[in-house]
């Protein structure tokens, strides 16, 4: 039986055909499919990373973007520790149906849930997405930022490394916290270190926040 600490469930949603599967399959197989076809429902897909020798297994959910499958896609939301909202930065309808996208975390997710904007397919040359546009949108809704590529392998570990960073520091904020809550009956005191730890290292790390370099 596989070792490991953590276990975190990262949901990916958005749009069809912005690379949401590709995504995934380049993270936990290392390839890259061509000519992938529409997810139907949802697709599963498990990857153990190790961060500062500690084991983390990853479970992430590819969901459907078509509209028939929401019914089934929302159902999975609830439970994620992580959510990827990914657009695809050469097409602007992709793009614009995002604000429907966060309306459907807001409903159906935690409000605890981290949130990851991604703009996908770096790699094309009819850009009609600025960067600047997707930060912008990110810090307005206080979502994480970052560009990737599937097809060339542009920032897709780094993302899913650093998600898995991320959640495990949350998780030992949240476990010290309950402690430090428990010896000295403050309960007012649970989540403050968490929300530092976050802030603190995405800065130092210069990766998924609004105003972030996406290269």
């Amino acid at each position: 039986m596989e070792d490991y600490k953590f276990l975190f469930k990262v949901v990916l949603v958005g749009n069809a055909g912005v690379g949401k599967t590709c995504l995934v399959r380049r993270f936990t197989q290392g390839l890259f499919p061509p000519g992938q076809g529409a997810t139907i429902g949802v697709d599963f897909m498990i990857k153990t990373v190790e961060v500062e020798g500690e084991k983390i297994k990853l479970q992430i959910w590819d969901t459907a973007g078509q509209e028939r499958f929401r019914s089934i896609t929302q159902s999975y939301y609830r439970s994620a520790h992580a959510l990827i909202l990914v657009y695809d930065i050469s097409c602007q309808p992709t793009f614009d149906c995002l604000p429907d996208w966060l309306r459907e975390i807001q409903e159906y997710a935690s409000s605890k849930v981290l949130k990851i904007l991604v703009g996908n397919k770096t790699d094309r040359d009819d850009r009609e997405i600025p960067t600047q546009i997707g930060e912008e949108f990110a810090k307005q809704h206080d979502m994480y930022f970052l560009e990737t590529s599937a097809k060339e392998a542009e920032n897709v570990e780094r993302l899913f490394y650093e998600i898995a960073a991320e959640l495990r520091d949350q998780a030992r904020s949240k476990d010290a916290s309950v402690s430090s809550q428990q010896r000295t009956n403050h309960s007012d005191s649970i989540g403050l270190s968490s929300l530092s730890a976050k802030a603190n290292y995405f800065s130092q790390n210069n990766c998924c926040t609004g105003g972030a370099s996406s290269n």
